[in-house]
């Protein structure tokens, strides 16, 4: 149980900051929507402009930064030489996709729909470059245990961000309108939206600028064997990345070709900020996500892990049910997080958060293949996922719009779960504990089920219902989970742990 403490701590650590850092974030939302509305289509292309640099982000990392951890913990490799030789590989190959896209920004703005605007293409290919080459030494900072710098510097990107957008789309409109010939020099009205990207670009170069002690202090050795191995490595991880990403992106990369309705910048405004709601899931899978990568490629030398990798399961599963019963017994007020004009689409919020949770499932599923250097079978496992997803897409948007792209991600996510599952009890068989899993699944369907169908007028007695519901949940976990519980409250009074099985 030593490692699952190591494992909560990191976690805890990697989830206040992604939790945090997520939430001061959310503060653009409805700074946006606020700002930019449904008619301007202004956060639609926020929406649809970040769908293709987290794609471009995947491509540009190319599966690295999990080759670090799986070769920096081989018997034989020295880790500084694994570091070395993936920094000057993602920085030269960044490097090289700037200058592509800068030499024909014309035609690739053209062909991505935003003629009128290729600076902000331009300006944002600059920024997935530096976000791909960041990605090594943050992985570096993880793997060298380094949590709180790490997190520092994510909660400096995302609180720089967060000032520099209320001074640019709150405070100086207000003084241009009063001094327009002074305030004219730093802000021009005319930028509108286009200020989101430039302004991201500021804060990515300054944590460029903090992330240059862990670029110094060691010989810089480039072996080009070495590299070799590891692409051998990572080009599945690559495949099964883009196949990920794509089944997050997609959707908002593919809205504006296959809506047939004029207003498409519009509903993918309204898609986009609807699900931003969602992503507590995102949060809590991404900081589990941070801790467990490390720690499972740490302990990949001991002779049998496996209980552990279970255990681990069911805990994720749980904690994402809890948040999904919160997020949505609370959506009455959560939605104030964005403008009214896009509460049309907090519909979609339920059936986004269910595709996360599989994704988080999904994650936890894939370390049996990356554990026995069989990335291949994510990339079939994600490809036919992101198929399937892309499917739903283009036979159901046109006449369903955004509705169909929360179900696509369902579909998609669900899918690969699912063959994951299969064909990991098969090659790396893992004992999870599915009896207490579902359990937990039926009972949170009928919490879910009874704040979905049992309406009450007033709203504060709906959540009052709701909170009810939610400590039920909460007691019928502790009284699951008993034993546990038991150990932690001992714990905390001071006392001894008891050195009977837990798990």
């Amino acid at each position: 149980m030593a490692g699952l403490k190591s494992l909560a701590k990191d976690t805890v650590i990697y989830g206040l900051s992604s939790i945090v850092g997520r939430f001061l974030n959310y503060l653009l939302v409805p700074l946006y929507t606020a700002k930019l509305t449904v008619e301007s289509g202004g956060y639609g292309i926020i929406t649809n402009v970040y769908s293709y640099t987290a794609l471009l982000l995947v491509i540009l990392t190319y599966g690295m930064e999990t080759a670090f951890f799986r070769f920096s913990n081989k018997e034989g490799v020295e880790p500084k030489r694994v570091y070395s030789t993936i920094l000057m590989s993602v920085g030269f190959t960044s490097l090289l996709f700037v200058a592509m896209v800068l030499m024909f920004l014309r035609p690739v703005s053209d062909a991505m729909g935003y003629a009128l605007h290729p600076e902000y293409i331009g300006v944002m290919a600059v920024v997935v470059a530096m976000d791909a080459f960041q990605a090594i030494p943050f992985a570096y900072l993880r793997q060298q245990k380094k949590a709180v710098k790490f997190a520092s510097l994510k909660l400096l990107f995302i609180v720089l961000n967060i000032a520099l957008n209320l001074l640019y789309f709150v405070l100086l409109p207000e003084l241009y309108k009063s001094s327009p010939d002074i305030v004219g020099l730093v802000y021009n009205p005319n930028v509108g939206v286009g200020y989101a990207f430039f302004l991201n670009l500021v804060c990515t170069g300054v944590v460029m600028l903090c992330l240059l002690p862990e670029l110094r202090g060691f010989k810089y050795v480039f072996d080009k064997a070495l590299l070799r191995q590891m692409l051998r490595y990572s080009m599945p991880i690559l495949i099964l990345g883009i196949a990920g990403i794509l089944n997050q992106t997609a959707d908002k990369i593919l809205f504006p070709f296959i809506y047939e309705g004029k207003d498409a910048s519009s509903q993918l405004g309204i898609y986009g900020a609807a699900s931003k709601i969602a992503m507590i899931m995102a949060m809590i899978t991404q900081a589990f996500r941070y801790a467990y990568e490390p720690f499972v490629f740490g302990k990949s030398r001991d002779n049998d892990n496996k209980e552990t990798y279970a255990i681990a399961m069911k805990y994720f599963l749980v904690f994402t049910l809890l948040a999904f019963i919160v997020v949505v017994g609370y959506l009455d007020l959560i939605k104030y997080i964005i403008a009214p004009d896009y509460w049309s689409g907090l519909k979609v919020v339920p059936i986004v958060m269910v595709a996360e949770i599989m994704m988080g499932v999904y994650f936890n599923l894939s370390f049996w293949y990356k554990l026995i250097d069989k990335t291949m079978w994510g990339a079939v496992f994600s490809g036919v996922g992101c198929a399937v997803l892309v499917a739903v897409n283009v036979i159901f948007v046109p006449e369903y719009g955004y509705m169909a792209c929360a179900w696509g991600g369902v579909a998609g996510y669900g899918t690969a779960m699912v063959l994951s599952y299969l064909v990991g009890q098969k090659k790396y068989p893992i004992a999870y504990p599915m009896k207490d899993m579902t359990e937990y699944i039926m009972v949170s369907v009928v919490v879910y089920a009874i704040m979905e169908y049992v309406q009450v007028q007033n709203m504060w007695l709906d959540l009052a219902l709701n909170t009810l519901l939610i400590v039920v949940f909460v007691a019928f976990v502790v009284k699951k989970e008993k034993l546990l519980f038991g150990k932690i409250i001992n714990r905390l009074n001071g006392k001894k742990f008891s050195k009977t099985k837990t798990c």
